[in-house]
């Protein structure tokens, strides 16, 4: 019996043996697993990287009675993320996992995703591994799978465009003074009554002032005489040319007051005649309270015969008497329109005016003043004073609260577009404003909301959406919101879609000569594979901004060159 007992210690100790036996030849032959990633280089987009992970088990390797504990790990500047871990067992295991069988090995597989973070771009993606059989416990090692993060996405550059409102300075404007000459009926010629009317001294008024004042111009004068539409048309017709006549002269002495020269009086009169003015008495009768109205307009649109429609209104007897003592006298007039051409200051003057004295200055002009500063100090300095000066203008606001983002003045940006949507709520150009402070802010979420209700703006509304959608990792959107701009961000979304011959078509495009410029280039290069192109294009980014050759040193999207010497001296 008791040699029975030492039997059974010793086949016991024997199959634990062989087990611990089986772990460790698992350790001693884990290299021998075969893993392949994807993508080979793992990739940021969106602020995510995801990753797909196969590996083969190789034939009487996984040991019938153990389980294993596969973990991805990404390790970087001293720290590790452990990713998404899978258990496999061997056929003798009673579990839910899948069976990776003795004889003949098999497959694993991975898939998933994890938040990026700057410090990540260095670093290495292995796969640990620990077998259990039993109570016993086993590391098998860990396995480099690949090299750092591609993020080039990153390179994004975060400028979207405020937009500032125009001003409506004209330099050349345009002013123009009307008087009526009054007649009394089948009479033509000017009555002294006439003359003192407001009108027409204020028509004389401004004559006068036009001509002494430097900066006016007489760009026209002219006269249209009527009669009413009662009476015979040919004497109608003669009424009306004398009715032209008579303002004429009278006009004449107006002008001569002036001194102007007979010439330049000459070719700025236009002068016409109507015999019979149906329009005009179409238009007072529409505008009346008489009886009868809508016949009276009836009769003019049934008939275009002037004597049909004299007489027909002349049927409708009761008003026909309203209408001579009512709307008829008003016919019989000539009519005077003088225009005049005021050109206003000077850029020079604007500008002096602007820093001296800015109230004696419009609100037109000094919006234009703006626009014309050579700083955005400058800039501001206007925009305030046209705000001091005009506090319900919203442009004003809004082109102060722009020149504060220039200045990288957010708060007071804010409080400057805050003011102008008071005044004019939810106008689109400062909606798209707003959308810039909060994604200056780091708010991309409420700025791609605002962006999005303030389409109206234009291109440049396009053109902040466009970088939204490189961070969120959507390049083919980006590229539609880029097509009509040129840009940097434009060639880098080509890019990332994977559109890399357009991508450096772009990047040449651009006009703005600076540092990322060729670094992009270069990039754009090592994907095609053109060796020249990507080391003349990083040597001159690392001469315009040294600091980038820090970035190149560890770019992965330069990897096949790390070894190549030129390369090696350039981001040494």
């Amino acid at each position: 019996m008791k040699r029975i007992n030492y039997l059974a210690s010793f086949l016991f100790a024997a199959i634990i043996l062989s087990s611990c036996g089986g772990l460790d030849k698992m350790k001693e032959e884990a290299s021998n697993l075969k893993y392949n990633v994807t993508p080979a280089v793992l990739e940021m987009h969106g602020g995510v990287v995801k990753y797909a992970i196969t590996g083969d088990i190789p034939a009487e390797w996984f040991n019938k009675s153990c389980t294993a504990e596969f973990t991805p790990v990404y390790k970087f500047n001293g720290e590790e993320v452990k990713l998404e871990a899978k258990t496999f067992q061997g056929e003798k295991v009673e579990g839910n996992n899948k069976v990776i069988a003795f004889e003949t090995g098999g497959s694993i597989d991975f898939a998933g995703q994890f938040d990026y973070k700057e410090t990540m771009r260095v670093g290495e993606l292995h796969m640990g591994v620990i077998a259990t059989l039993k109570d016993k416990n086993l590391d098998l090692g860990t396995i480099k799978l690949a090299d750092g993060i591609i993020s080039t996405p990153l390179l994004v550059e975060k400028n979207p465009m405020a937009i500032t409102f125009e001003d409506n300075f004209q330099r050349v404007s345009a002013e123009t003074q009307n008087a009526d000459i009054h007649y009394q009926i089948q009479r033509s010629d000017v009555r002294k009554t006439e003359l003192t009317a407001q009108d027409v001294k204020e028509l004389e008024a401004f004559v006068k002032e036009s001509v002494e004042t430097a900066n006016k111009k007489f760009k026209g004068i002219e006269i249209s005489a009527y009669a009413s539409p009662d009476g015979p048309e040919a004497l109608n017709e003669k009424l009306s040319a004398d009715r032209k006549k008579s303002a004429d002269q009278y006009l004449a002495k107006v002008v001569g007051k002036t001194k102007m020269s007979k010439e330049d009086a000459t070719a700025i009169y236009q002068m016409k005649s109507t015999a019979e003015d149906w329009d005009g008495f179409k238009k007072l009768v529409e505008a009346s309270t008489i009886q009868d109205k809508d016949l009276i307009l009836r009769v003019l649109s049934m008939y275009s015969d002037p004597i049909v429609r004299e007489k027909e209104i002349k049927n409708i007897s009761a008003t026909y008497k309203v209408l001579a003592d009512e709307i008829l006298p008003q016919l019989r007039r000539s009519e005077i329109v003088v225009n005049v051409e005021k050109t206003g200051l000077s850029d020079e003057e604007i500008m002096a005016f602007a820093a001296s004295n800015p109230d004696t200055l419009g609100l037109e002009e000094i919006l234009y003043a703006g626009k014309l500063a050579q700083t955005i100090e400058e800039k501001a300095k206007i925009y305030t004073a046209a705000t001091v000066k005009h506090p319900t203008c919203f442009r004003a606001w809004n082109n102060l609260g722009y020149t504060n983002i220039m200045l990288n003045n957010l708060t007071d940006a804010k409080a400057n577009f805050d003011k102008a949507n008071e005044i004019k709520a939810n106008d689109p150009i400062i909606t798209n404003n707003l959308g810039v402070v909060a994604f200056l802010n780091g708010d991309k979420e409420n700025a791609q909301k605002l962006f999005l209700s303030a389409t109206d703006a234009g291109n440049s509304v396009d053109y902040n959406l466009g970088i939204i959608k490189i961070m969120d990792g959507e390049y083919e959107a980006a590229i539609n919101y880029f097509q009509n701009h040129t840009t940097f961000n434009t060639a880098l979304a080509m890019l990332l879609a994977g559109k890399n011959d357009s991508a450096m078509k772009t990047i040449d495009a651009v006009e703005k000569d600076y540092a990322m410029k060729y670094y992009l280039k270069a990039v754009i290069a090592a994907r095609i594979g053109n060796e020249g192109v990507v080391l003349e294009n990083l040597k001159t980014a690392i001469e315009k901004d040294n600091s980038l050759k820090e970035l190149a040193k560890t770019d992965l999207e330069f990897r096949t060159f790390f070894a190549n010497d030129v390369f090696k001296a350039l981001v040494e």
